[in-house]
């Protein structure tokens, strides 16, 4: 098996003294031939439907986010010129690929076994087998391990597995505004739970409040969290 070398430096490739403004890709655009089909189906994987509007009758924009996600996916009417399905390994990334290829099973995603790349790249090859190795990598390294599958169309989709981030990728898209915002509705949510709380650190409940709401989740399933949190990590 080839080997490959990781470039790990954090340093800006461009101008150094050059001044930095945050860059956030929040949207990615798929091409699809049916958008009624197309939004069944992401309908199905529990994605969330954030927005489906029109202008007249010929344009049409789909939006939906995946769990956890700060970047959405769009698609719909003369939205794109590009060939339908010719979006390729669009990426997922996930803790723990067993339990997210299980879950995308039972929604009905035809999905490929877990799979490592024996060859460089091979996580790419549209064929679905070319230099794939059965099973996770053997060591469990992040970043090595995948499953793939397709929406109706063809535009492909991989979950990677990242269990451990290289050292100065973050995990998150907040800015300073929604973390505080977060901060603010966590205080008053755990003002209403500390009463009747087994004795705990706040920062414990906090944490598994403001993952939750990033996540999508409402402030109330959010609160749930954080109890449950509390409650585990007590045992």
């Amino acid at each position: 098996m080839a080997t490959l070398s990781a470039i790990r430096n954090n340093e800006p490739t461009t101008n150094p003294s050059a001044a930095r403004v945050d860059m956030k890709l929040e949207v990615v655009v798929i091409p699809v031939s049916d958008v009624d089909r197309a939004k069944e189906f992401y309908a199905r994987l529990g994605w969330r439907l954030d927005a489906d509007f029109t202008a007249g009758d010929d344009w049409r924009g789909v939006q939906f986010t995946p769990p956890g996600s700060g970047c959405s996916l769009q698609f719909g009417t003369n939205i794109t010129s590009a060939a339908p399905g010719s979006a390729q390994g669009l990426y997922l990334v996930v803790s723990e690929i067993a339990a997210a290829r299980d879950e995308l099973v039972a929604r009905g995603a035809g999905i490929s076994e877990v799979f490592h790349a024996g060859t460089p790249g091979a996580q790419f090859q549209r064929d679905g087998t070319s230099g794939r190795l059965g099973g996770p990598a053997a060591d469990r390294a992040s970043y090595r391990t995948f499953a793939s599958f397709s929406d109706p169309d063809g535009n492909s989709w991989l979950l990677q597995e990242i269990r451990t981030r290289l050292p100065g990728r973050g995990l998150s898209n907040l800015d300073v505004a929604t973390l505080t915002e977060f901060l603010r509705e966590a205080e008053n949510r755990h003002g209403e739970y500390e009463p009747t709380a087994p004795k705990h650190h706040w920062s414990e409940w906090y944490a598994a409040y403001i993952v939750a709401r990033e996540r999508g989740k409402t402030p109330e399933e959010a609160a749930g969290d954080g109890a449950l949190h509390v409650k585990s990590s007590r045992q």
